[in-house]
């Protein structure tokens, strides 16, 4: 890659090509604003590529579509992992999105009334930023780590692929979210013994595969709650943000009785280590030979050198614009606006949202002119 000593100009740099960030670019383009899209992964897709092998989408088809592109499937299927990595290729292919690939972004900064973006050795000098990522960037795994036996298998579940990975003997799943819950159910069915740690959050009462739930309740939930009662501009979506963002998701595809089937242990919280081996809060240690840490990510925005975080490193915004950075935007946060924000269905109103400001802002003559601009899709 050729070096740049001077920074690249460009009206907005979007950082992030996954669902989040191609929406942007889309709704930027249907108004006419250049743009540039950077990706650290070396392909698009890539994000959803490189999770667990069997990872299948928890929505099913009909709304695992971005604005402009539905999601060329049977309306009820649940999508492979890879399926919507390739999806979303087709989808910025489609609208000429223009993604730049194998640019991670390692800082971002203001010099003077606009921003400096750099990643390796490129830098662009820009009127907006949109940052088009979930606060889910770095893993989480406890210190205590440090302390097992060198001898036993440590995953993140970011790293886990599949039971190749494994040691034979028994696996500990730290985390009882959904990614613990489905990596516990694939350990257990492979023939290890297997134990999940951490405390219940609950599950949906209903298979999100039947078709009452495929017809009726799904779409209630996607098309309805989610994404028009449970927003900001309600009193009921207000009151649960803070507790869906803290605690975060019931079991969606896993019930109880899944684990009672597939002889998975449930236990209570890993607390340390003792002997080399995890020491659970009861006292008990497990003589385990592998640890899939299910423990969740930090916000991973240690690269913006802006004061835009509360005391969890987590952005302040409203509904994506940060009020005290003009020009800087967030998109993909989970419940940004609405419970949606997350999901796939609900980016693009974010994402629109966003862009409608972005335009705003230019015509007003705001954001200084760009000379050099980035083409727009038709």
């Amino acid at each position: 890659m050729r070096r740049n000593y001077e920074p690249e100009r460009v009206e907005t740099v979007v950082i992030g090509a996954g669902q989040a960030g191609l929406s942007v670019g889309y709704h930027l383009a249907r108004r006419g604003r250049p743009f540039v899209i950077l990706e650290g992964n070396g392909r698009i897709g890539d994000s959803w590529r490189l999770r667990w092998d069997s990872l299948r989408l928890f929505s099913p088809a009909r709304f695992d579509g971005l604005d402009g592109m539905p999601f060329p499937s049977s309306p009820n299927v649940f999508p492979h992992k890879d399926e919507m990595a390739d999806y979303l290729e087709a989808y910025a292919n489609r609208f000429r999105l223009p993604v730049r690939t194998g640019m991670r972004v390692t800082g971002l900064s203001r010099t003077g009334d606009r921003y400096l973006v750099t990643a390796g050795d490129a830098s662009f000098d820009a009127d907006n930023v949109v940052v088009a990522m979930a606060s889910y960037q770095w893993p989480r795994i406890p210190d205590f780590s440090s302390d097992l036996d060198p001898s036993i298998v440590q995953l993140h579940s970011s790293e886990y692929r599949n039971l190749t990975q494994l040691r034979p003997g028994g696996v500990l799943i730290v985390g009882a979210g959904n990614s613990g819950a489905e990596i516990a159910l694939e350990t257990a069915r492979g023939g290890h013994e297997t134990w999940i740690s951490g405390r219940d959050v609950g599950h949906v009462p209903f298979k999100i595969n039947s078709r009452l739930a495929r017809w009726i309740i799904l779409r209630a939930l996607f098309r309805g709650v989610f994404h028009r009662v449970l927003t900001l501009d309600t009193p009921l979506g207000r009151k649960v943000q803070p507790t869906v963002i803290k605690r975060g998701a019931p079991l969606i595809r896993v019930k109880p009785k899944d684990f009672v089937v597939a002889g998975v242990q449930r236990v209570g919280r890993t607390a340390g280590a003792q002997g080399g081996r995890p020491l659970l809060q009861d006292g008990r240690t497990l003589n385990v030979t592998n640890v899939v840490w299910c423990t969740g990510y930090h916000p991973g925005f240690s690269w913006i050198d802006l004061p835009v975080f509360d005391g969890d490193g987590e952005p302040v915004h409203d509904r994506g614009v940060v009020r005290g950075e003009p020009g800087l935007y967030f998109v993909g946060l989970h419940f940004l606006y609405a419970m949606s924000s997350g999901m796939i269905h609900g980016v693009g109103r974010d994402a629109d949202h966003v862009a409608r400001g972005i335009a705003e802002r230019s015509r007003s003559g705001q954001a200084a002119p760009v000379m050099d601009r980035v083409a727009a899709i038709a």
